[in-house]
């Protein structure tokens, strides 16, 4: 037999922690997100999260089942700062233009977390809208369902795949960062005309592009074939 779901407001602590703050979902996940950005995945632990909340590590599983369902809240938390203020257009392309940009913001704005829950599903309220959004963006065009459900799916594996990607270039050590940016100045910029011709020749540009996201690219070339297809249904 399936376990009840027992509500927030009936799972919450009936007394404050003993700094005086009485817990919540949102105040776990948001205590999460500190943990993560400073000690990464590895720091995130009951015992760390009960020390930054003032209370007793098993409080938290009032609100949370364990530390996965944790981090599923966190993913979901991400993508609703992501959706906040959001309102569409009516036009399909300026509409997944934004929705793109804004989750992608959204995850590397917290690379850690990033980390952790790109490749999860959460089946929560704010992926649960987002996708409901994006759905409704295309059909409301007058994309196929067919249609509908390849682009979605190459739009959000493609938005959250590069979500990832950078993610983890930013969780690097500045240090690591810097070198890595470096080496295309240091050995790319350098490489003879003679042995790598076209290296040699695409140098400069590589130098200035290969240290940015090519997230906002490849957002533009994925709604550019959306728009063919849309264009070819009606010719």
């Amino acid at each position: 037999m399936a376990k009840q779901v027992v509500p927030e407001e009936k799972r919450r602590r009936r007394r404050p922690t003993r700094s005086g703050t009485v817990l919540s979902e949102r105040l776990i996940v948001d205590a999460a997100l500190r943990l993560l950005r400073e000690h990464g995945s590895a720091g995130l632990t009951a015992r760390r999260l009960g020390i930054a909340l003032d209370c007793d590590p098993s409080t938290l599983y009032r609100y949370f089942r364990g530390m996965d369902e944790l981090t599923l809240a966190i993913g979901d938390a991400l993508v609703g700062e992501a959706l906040r203020g959001w309102r569409p257009t009516g036009e399909w392309r300026t509409d997944l233009h934004a929705v793109g940009l804004r989750i992608h913001a959204a995850y590397v704005a917290h690379p850690q977390a990033a980390q952790l829950t790109a490749s999860r599903v959460t089946g929560r309220a704010n992926e649960l809208a987002a996708d409901e959004a994006v759905l409704d963006v295309l059909r409301t065009a007058g994309f196929p369902l067919a249609d509908t459900v390849r682009i979605y799916h190459a739009f959000i594996d493609q938005t959250l795949a590069f979500a990832a990607l950078d993610a983890a270039s930013l969780a690097l050590p500045r240090a690591a960062q810097r070198a890595d940016d470096a080496v295309w100045r240091s050995t790319y910029a350098r490489l003879p005309a003679e042995t790598h011709p076209r290296i040699a020749e695409a140098a400069p540009l590589l130098s200035t592009r290969m240290v940015t996201s090519a997230y906002p690219t490849a957002l533009e070339m994925l709604l550019d074939s959306a728009r063919a297809t849309l264009a070819g249904l009606s010719s």
